[in-house]
């Protein structure tokens, strides 16, 4: 069994005191490996070395730094089957998917690569002839970097090369359960030429780990990717030392199918996306609101696509979806069917654990019809592979309802009329709109939401200002005297 070590100033070790958490594999639900838990010490460490590597890091030129970067992005695709094939042992996810997002966090380097060159500041006129006046971008200095696990190479990869880009150095405490693709980059980046005290990796107790580092005085940046909950947490925890920070807390994604789109190819493409990575996806279609005309042909068409999903381990060849990541996801996820077709819910597809599968948190891919607006799915975030259907005939009601929740990450958009579709990703509180499409997150794209959804945006020429703090410069011209 594997041992994930923390990386501190270069250095693979073992937590202080030795201690130990179990990595534990969804599929089989047996210890795959074991994680370093780190001690206030070795938290104190990473935070020392990261002062260290700032002041190393900032002075490097911006070519250089985007030389290094693009370095990284190419090592990982190098070693993108290692990193896939780990991804998939922690999370059961299908290879395809894994390497799919490894490459993606690639991307997210090689586009930060060129962003470290593009700091721009800004010349203001001044109101004097002797006056000068600008703004200057610097690096806002130690970044700690809290990840998630559903995509345990992409979220680190987009916090850590915009971080790296703008001259600061970061400290990522990936997912206890998912370690290892977080260490596989930072390995990248050390090997590319980062200095060693740039880039640490620290896991433990989430809330311990959380708490030290977010409240070390020398930490300027805090970047989130997790639940509402844990992000209330982490602000005021943030609050006390006045520290900047990026929220991006998930959603609960509504689409709305009008009357003229096709049916059958929205469902093909949104069930595709809807169970993806077993609908642990923060920005996955979760409410679907379909016009009462097409709606039967819409939902019969999910569901088909539902049974012909391949469930199973993402090691084996053939699988389309793996697990849940946890047995509470797995048992949360039944209550909420349970819930459903308890009020009066159409039962489609799925339901119910594979029959095949006696270990592991398999569900079926599920689809429910005329779910009654008061189940509990339709305010909570499912995060599984649960679609649940609504018809409307007024899209004026779809609209509200979708925007009825806190939530405001993602929304989608189904249409063959430009203005109706136009005038309906104008009407959703979301922070990104899909248009007959569902592939939102893209290196070149701003990523983020609005409301309970979090704020600042990570991705996209956006993406590095969370890292930069602007120093506006008044300079009046003094003749000297000879």
């Amino acid at each position: 069994m594997p041992e994930h070590r923390l990386l501190i100033a270069g250095d693979r070790r073992p937590s202080r005191n030795g201690a130990t958490l179990p990595l534990v594999s969804p599929v089989s639900e047996l210890e795959i490996g074991r994680i370093a838990a780190a001690t206030r010490e070795d938290l104190e460490d990473a935070v020392r070395a990261a002062e260290a590597g700032f002041a190393k890091w900032r002075a490097v030129p911006a070519w250089d730094r985007g030389r290094i970067l693009r370095r990284a992005g190419e090592l990982i695709r190098e070693r993108a089957d290692a990193i896939a094939a780990g991804i998939t042992a922690e999370t059961g996810k299908p290879f395809a998917e894994a390497k799919g997002e490894t490459m993606a966090a690639a991307d997210q380097f090689e586009w930060y690569a060129e962003e470290a060159r593009r700091i721009y500041g800004q010349v203001i006129p001044g109101r004097n002839p002797d006056q000068r006046m600008a703004v200057l971008y610097e690096p806002v200095g130690v970044c700690v970097a809290l990840t998630a696990w559903n995509f345990p190479a992409l979220l680190p990869a987009r916090k850590m090369a915009a971080a790296l880009a703008a001259g600061c150095s970061v400290i990522v405490k990936p997912a206890a359960e998912t370690p290892g693709a977080a260490l596989a980059l930072a390995g990248a980046c050390l090997d590319a030429g980062v200095p060693a005290e740039a880039v640490s990796v620290v896991n433990g107790d989430p809330a311990f780990v959380s708490e030290v580092l977010v409240t070390a005085p020398a930490v300027r940046k805090v970047s989130l990717t997790g639940s509402v909950r844990v992000g209330r947490i982490v602000l005021r925890l943030a609050a006390e030392g006045v520290k900047r920070v990026s929220m991006e807390l998930g959603g609960h994604a509504p689409v709305i199918v009008h009357a003229d789109a096709d049916p059958v190819a929205a469902a093909e493409v949104l069930a595709a996306a809807k169970f993806r990575n077993c609908g642990q996806v923060c920005i996955s279609p979760s409410r679907f609101f379909v016009h009462r005309s097409i709606e039967r042909e819409f939902a019969e068409t999910f569901a088909t696509v539902a049974r012909a999903a391949v469930v199973g381990d993402g090691a084996e060849p053939g699988v389309t979806m793996g697990p849940l990541i946890a047995r509470r996801a797995l048992d949360r996820t039944l209550e909420l069917v349970a819930d459903a077709v308890g009020r009066g819910a159409e039962l489609l597809a799925g339901g119910a654990r594979p029959a095949h599968l006696n270990a592991g948190h398999f569900v079926q891919p599920t689809v429910l019809g005329a779910v009654p607006p008061d189940s509990r799915i339709m305010a909570e975030e499912p995060f599984a592979p649960v679609a649940p259907i609504v018809g409307f005939d007024d899209p004026a009601d779809a609209i509200s309802r979708a925007n009825a929740l806190p939530f405001g990450l993602a929304g989608y958009v189904f249409s063959n009329d430009i203005e109706r579709a136009q005038r309906t990703l104008e009407a959703l509180e979301v922070g990104m709109v899909g248009v007959n499409e569902v592939l939102l997150a893209t290196a070149e794209g701003p990523f983020g939401g609005v409301k309970e959804s979090g704020f600042g945006r990570e991705g996209g020429s956006l993406g590095i200002a969370d890292y930069l703090s602007p120093k506006f410069v008044r300079q009046k011209l003094v003749e000297t005297r000879r």
